[in-house]
């Protein structure tokens, strides 16, 4: 009876920690089975901004996919450029959202008059680097931007040919739900989610079935 009363001490001892491990478990597997994108998103969001994010990314989750960024969900001890091309080669798509970050205003050029004098919205420098390096590497990308950002800057600026269709979110008028209900993003969002998949398929092939199609 003692033996008895030492094993299931010991049992119930051990029922806390193994739950635990039950959960970190089911937490990698809930993990696991989704395929990894690149987020390229900015890092200082005001509260509109970061309610949109975290709908996003719950749209990306929904999808059975699995946002990355940086430095946020992993980061490398290595420069930012390396630390990029990692987590391009390594990510099955792209997806990048250009918040507005300043609101900024050209007072003179170096050479002639300035392209315009109107105050306008720039986003991050890293929304230019970050799918540029994707679309080099031929990921399937899907560009997001908040209305008025970098209209005439990079990639952003339209004509560059495929980086050219942007989905808009005009945040001075239209709600988080309302933009993620619209049937423009779910169409978009369906159309880049299967590229994504297919890319999946097709860089998870072995290298002789690929080289025989």
């Amino acid at each position: 009876m003692r033996i008895h009363h030492a094993s299931s001490s010991t049992s119930q001892a051990n029922a806390p920690a193994a739950q635990q491990v039950s959960a970190a478990y089911n937490e990698c597997i809930d993990r696991a089975f989704r395929i990894p994108i690149f987020l390229s998103t900015a890092n200082s969001l005001n509260n509109v901004q970061q309610q949109f994010f975290n709908r996003l990314v719950l749209e990306i989750e929904d999808a059975l996919l699995f946002p990355r960024t940086l430095p946020q969900s992993e980061q490398y001890p290595e420069t930012v450029l390396t630390n990029i091309r990692r987590l391009v080669i390594s990510s099955y798509g792209m997806l990048a959202i250009n918040f507005r970050r300043f609101f900024v205003q050209i007072l003179e050029a170096n050479v002639g008059q300035p392209p315009t004098t109107t105050p306008f919205w720039q986003g991050s420098t890293f929304s230019q680097i970050e799918p540029s390096m994707a679309f080099q590497f031929g990921l399937p990308i899907l560009l997001v931007r908040e209305r008025g950002t970098d209209t005439t800057n990079g990639i952003w600026a339209g004509g560059i040919t495929p980086l050219n269709i942007f989905v808009e979110w005009d945040s001075d008028n239209q709600t988080v739900d309302e933009f993620f209900g619209s049937v423009q993003w779910r169409e978009v969002f369906a159309n880049w989610t299967a590229e994504v998949r297919g890319n999946y398929y097709l860089r998870t092939e072995p290298q002789f079935s690929l080289q025989m199609q």
